[in-house]
């Protein structure tokens, strides 16, 4: 079960939370909050798998607290202000609920959530994909896949010793679907295993012999990434 609080200034907002989540058996809300300084202190004390996250609100916007988390957690925004969305998924967000949503909406989201978190916990030589390419859907272990590449709406993944697999999808549907800690966007039409690089130069990418660039646009979060490892 996944493991989520809530932050919200507005109490009222919270109890929807707390009775929509109490429907689902697949999250335990174990706390909600109305101050950030609290929600922080509680998740440097307890981690947790998914944090429902207000966007307006007076001490700080929930885009800011976010992006203070020391560690990456899931994430849902919920706010009244639709302006916020594209920002929220360029942090990643799991979805992005638009006040007031309905239960059916909210269990959308949490099933996207539970997916996410079922794939970022399976044992990584299990972890695998089903991708419908010629006439079939296909399994893929994510252990095997080196690159991404998106061509329009179509994507070549390129996979370690075996023939490339063209998919007619979208990029963003498949990072969706990718962990996070495991593979990361770095061009507008490529996505890389972290652990298949193996080096990086002048903001190009070597994985077995492939040159992959770095894009102006990615080139910040992929670097701090590197940083971190």
């Amino acid at each position: 079960m996944i493991k989520a609080i809530a932050l919200d200034d507005e109490p009222p907002a919270l109890d929807i939370l707390e009775s929509f989540c109490a429907k689902i058996d697949t999250v335990d809300l174990q706390k909600t909050f109305t101050k950030s300084e609290d929600a922080f202190k509680y998740l440097k004390k307890y981690p947790v798998d998914l944090l429902f996250l207000d966007i307006n609100m007076p001490a700080i916007s929930g885009l800011d607290f976010y992006k203070k988390l020391p560690n990456k957690i899931m994430v849902i925004f919920t706010t009244a202000y639709s302006e916020y969305a594209v920002e929220g998924f360029t942090l990643s967000a799991t979805d992005y609920l638009l006040k007031p949503f309905s239960f059916f909406r909210f269990e959308q989201a949490v099933e996207k959530a539970y997916a996410q978190w079922k794939l970022q916990n399976q044992n990584p030589e299990q972890q695998y994909l089903f991708i419908r390419a010629d006439y079939s859907l296909i399994k893929i272990l994510l252990s095997d896949i080196l690159f991404i590449e998106g061509l329009d709406d179509y994507l070549k993944i390129h996979i370690q010793n075996q023939k490339t697999i063209v998919a007619r999808m979208t990029m963003k549907a498949l990072l969706q679907k990718l962990p996070e800690t495991e593979f990361i966007r770095v061009h507008r039409s490529f996505i890389v295993a972290i652990s298949k690089i193996d080096k990086v130069r002048n903001k190009i990418i070597y994985i077995n012999e492939e040159e992959i660039p770095v894009s102006a646009s990615y080139e910040t979060t992929f670097f701090a990434l590197l940083n971190k490892q």
